[in-house]
């Protein structure tokens, strides 16, 4: 089978483990990579088979049949359209875009181009997540009443970095959130209403919030939580997903790679305690070490070019979660309730 040639924009410091992930694949070959600091695309290239190196991602394009790009949000536009126009397949990091205009005419040019375009949440194709979502699906555990995310972090920037400018589009929310109001609305379905909080304390490197609490109240009744902060200076949740169903509690556990059942509560009598209620049984396991495993997200990538499906986390989808990011800002600027109906699209 031939390979997709595939090229890498933007050698921060994820980059070189994308690219460790990406040559588990047989159906892919990284032939270029491209940062504005050479030194940092020759340091990605050390663990690659001789790409292209370039300073300049518009000289990539006879190298490569799709692209990776991990620029500065405000340089996702820009950066997409050039590849669409050209014929070239886009993973593009969260957030899809800056703002609702340049999203959708993103989704335009790519679309009149026939370029397959996605949106790298690769939290949705982690094996963890994946297995809690075959469980909830599977009706066995009864409908969904709460889910929360927690995640909790220190992400500390320089003065000099654009993370502390408005060249991100927004705060920690924004930034880092979307991956998880993606996945709460992958869960739980289209929201209805919902209310953010956010704060800089902590975060002085921050030009908006770098600590958020979001609820979110869906269609069907299920309530949804995420709390997220960059300033963490120790934690307990680390990174963590709960589902509370109508017959138990189902856990992703992202350290320990466990995926946990507990079923084993009783009904609560005031005054005493239920050491049980603690108690879990492990249903899946990781093999590997904690990593972000973003094989299984291009690898879905390459299946869509190949096959030409519509990937899973596509555009419109993208756009959907950012849409419910900016009408939580707004709803909290006015000090309401943000009304979240209505917010998708039809791809």
């Amino acid at each position: 089978m031939e390979k997709i040639r595939l090229g890498l924009i933007g050698c921060g410091g994820m980059m070189k483990r994308h690219a460790e992930g990406i040559q588990l694949l047989d159906n892919v070959e990284i032939t270029a990579v491209c940062d504005i600091a050479k030194e940092r695309a020759e340091d990605v290239a050390t663990v690659l088979c001789s790409p292209y190196v370039t300073t300049d991602y518009t000289t990539m394009v006879d190298y490569v049949d799709a692209v990776l790009v991990a620029l500065p949000h405000h340089l996702h536009y820009p950066c997409g359209i050039f590849f669409a126009r050209n014929k070239k397949h886009i993973l593009m990091e969260k957030p899809l875009c800056n703002t609702e205009e340049e999203c959708l005419r993103l989704i335009s040019v790519c679309e009149e181009c026939d370029v397959t375009l996605m949106c790298a949440y690769p939290v949705r194709y982690w094996q963890g997540i994946v297995k809690l979502k075959e469980m909830v699906d599977s009706g066995k555990y009864g409908r969904i009443m709460q889910m929360s995310i927690w995640t909790e972090q220190l992400t500390q920037f320089d003065e000099l970095s654009w993370f502390g400018t408005s060249c991100l589009g927004g705060g920690q929310l924004f930034s880092h959130g979307c991956h998880y109001i993606d996945l709460l609305m992958w869960f739980c379905g289209n929201p209805v209403s919902g209310a953010h909080f956010g704060t800089n304390i902590g975060t002085p490197w921050m030009l908006n919030e770098g600590t958020s609490a979001v609820t979110l109240k869906f269609e069907n009744g299920a309530i949804g939580y995420h709390g997220a902060t960059w300033g963490a200076r120790g934690t307990r949740m680390g990174n963590d997903f709960q589902i509370m169903t109508e017959k138990g509690m189902l856990e992703f556990e992202f350290n320990s790679g466990e995926v946990r059942v507990y079923d084993n509560t009783k009904e609560h009598i005031p005054g005493q305690t239920d050491a049980d209620a603690q108690k879990y049984r492990v249903v899946w396991k990781r093999e590997n070490e904690a990593n972000k495993e973003t094989q299984h997200e291009m690898s879905h990538f390459i299946d869509c070019i190949v096959n030409k499906k519509k990937p899973e986390t596509d555009a419109y989808s993208a756009l959907q979660g950012l849409r419910v990011i900016w009408k939580l800002y707004d709803a909290e600027k006015a000090g309401v309730l943000a009304d979240l109906r209505g917010l998708g699209i039809n791809g």
